[in-house]
C-alpha cells in the first residue's frame, strides 16, 4: 500500500500545495503576470509607486523595490483595460437651421490612453466621454441647414471630435475615430407629410413618362399613317398606267386575250358563292331535258 499512499500524497500536494505556493510568492512580489493590452497601476497608502503596461511576467521586485512586498498586503493593484472601444449614441436630438426636429446618430472609439487619469481623475470617464459627445453632437451641430446636416457628415464629425478631444484627454481617454452614421428625422407627422409629398410627386413624375411615351407613340403612328398614305397615294396614281400598259401588251395578241379573259372569269366563278348546275348534253332539246328533269305534281 505504500506505493499507493505515495501516490496520492504526491497528488494532493502538486493539487493544493503547489498553488498555495505560487499564491505566496505572487503575494511576496516576486513576479506578476501582465497580460497583452492590460495596465497594472499599484497603489500604495494612497500614492501611486509603479505602472507597468508591458505584456508578459515581471518581477515587481525590480520595478518596485523593497515596496512590492507590501503592495500586494497593504495596497492595491488597478487593472485597466487599454483595449481599443467603441460607443453607439443614437438619436440625439438636434434642431436644423429651418426648424425642423432632426436626430443623429454618432459612433466614435475610444481607448485609454492614461491609465492614472482614468482611474482618479473622474469616477465614470467612460459615461463622462458618451455625454460629453452627445453634449458635443448637440452643441455643434444645431441650427445648421438642413441640405448641409443631410449631405456633410465628414465635416461635422471633425467638428464633434475636435471638441471632445481635449476633455477626454484629461480623464485618461484619447477619441479616436468618430463619425456620424445616421441623420433622421425625428417628428411623426413631418414623416408621413414628406412622404405623402414623395408619393404625389412619384406619381406626377409617372404620369407625365406615361403621357410623355403615349405622346411619342401617337406621333410615331401618325407619321407611319401619313407615310403609308403618300405610298399608297403614288401606287394608286401609277396603277392605271401599269394596268393600261399591261392591257396593250395582251391585246396586241388575240389569242391570249381570249384565254387571259376565260381565265379571270373562270376564276370570278369559282371565288363566287352561286350554285352551278350540270346537265348533260344529248341529242335532245335542253327544254325536254329541263321538264323530265322536273319533279311530277303531287
Amino acid at each position: 500500500m505504500n506505493p499507493m499512499i505515495n501516490s496520492v500524497i504526491t497528488f494532493l500536494v502538486f493539487l493544493v500545495g503547489v498553488p498555495i505556493l505560487l499564491w505566496i510568492v505572487r503575494m511576496s512580489g516576486a513576479y506578476a503576470i501582465v497580460r497583452e493590452r492590460r495596465c497594472h497601476v499599484y497603489v500604495l497608502f494612497g500614492n501611486v509607486i509603479g505602472i507597468i503596461d508591458k505584456p508578459g511576467l515581471v518581477c515587481l521586485w525590480t520595478k518596485l523595490g523593497w515596496r512590492a512586498l507590501f503592495v500586494n498586503w497593504l495596497g492595491r493593484c488597478h487593472v485597466t483595460d487599454m483595449r481599443l472601444d467603441q460607443q453607439y449614441l443614437r438619436s440625439q436630438p438636434v434642431n436644423s437651421e429651418e426648424g425642423a426636429p432632426m436626430g443623429i446618430g454618432i459612433w466614435f472609439e475610444m481607448f485609454v490612453s492614461d491609465p492614472v487619469a482614468y482611474l482618479f481623475k473622474n469616477r465614470n470617464p467612460r459615461g463622462s466621454l458618451a455625454a460629453n459627445v452627445s453634449n458635443s453632437t448637440v452643441r455643434c451641430l444645431s441650427n445648421l441647414p438642413l441640405a448641409k446636416m443631410l449631405v456633410d457628415r465628414h465635416p461635422m464629425s471633425r467638428t464633434v471630435r475636435d471638441e471632445v478631444t481635449p476633455k477626454s484627454n484629461e480623464w485618461g481617454y484619447k477619441l479616436g475615430s468618430i463619425y456620424i452614421r445616421k441623420v433622421h428625422f425625428r417628428d411623426p407627422e413631418m414623416i408621413a407629410q414628406i412622404e405623402s409629398k414623395v408619393v404625389n410627386r412619384l406619381r406626377q413624375v409617372t404620369a407625365a413618362i406615361k403621357q410623355d411615351g403615349a405622346n411619342q407613340v401617337n406621333i410615331i403612328r401618325s407619321t407611319a399613317e401619313r407615310l403609308a398614305a403618300v405610298e399608297f397615294g403614288k401606287a394608286a396614281a401609277v396603277r392605271p398606267a401599269i394596268v393600261g400598259k399591261a392591257m396593250a401588251e395582251i391585246s396586241a395578241d388575240p389569242q391570249v386575250a381570249e384565254t387571259m379573259f376565260e381565265i379571270l372569269e373562270t376564276q370570278k366563278m369559282l371565288e363566287g358563292e352561286g350554285k352551278i348546275t350540270l346537265l348533260r348534253l344529248k341529242e335532245k332539246a335542253l327544254l325536254t331535258d329541263l321538264l323530265a328533269a322536273e319533279k311530277p305534281p303531287v
